[in-house]
């Protein structure tokens, strides 16, 4: 068993073609972790994901801020306590939702990606979560 602590973990500017947009990879295939990986993703005033696709889903849950995701044709705004499932190969992107009332140092959100196969629980991510909003 591994505990860690996301503030301990650095850092670094998302995929190419992303803005403002910095990720912090918690659980990883490195660690063990063959079926899945964590990240936690801090999106600035005016960030952006690119818009692309890949063979593995995503499971998403928004911590705060509020924000657009889209698959190149319709778009959704998301908000604190949302799940947000993006099936494989499916086109998607995020961004800062400008017109936003809610004021925040950055958005943050807990991606899950699928490496192989995996079934994933948010209820055991319950208390891990719960400290990243406090």
């Amino acid at each position: 068993m591994k505990f860690l602590n996301y503030k301990d973990i650095k850092a670094k500017p998302a995929e190419e073609g992303a803005s403002k947009l910095n990720v912090r990879w918690l659980i990883t295939k490195e660690m063990g972790a063959n079926n899945f990986a964590m990240r936690l993703f801090e999106m600035k005033p005016g960030g952006n994901s690119s818009l692309h696709q890949h063979p593995h889903e995503h499971e998403v849950y928004i911590l705060g801020g509020e924000g657009i995701a889209t698959d190149g044709e319709q778009e959704r705004i998301f908000k604190p306590g949302d799940a947000i499932f993006i099936p494989p190969n499916e086109r998607h992107s995020s961004w800062w939702n400008v017109h936003s009332e809610v004021t925040r140092e950055y958005i943050p959100f807990i991606f899950f990606g699928c490496q192989v196969r995996a079934v994933y629980a948010f209820i055991h991510f319950s208390t891990f979560l719960g400290l990243l909003v406090g």
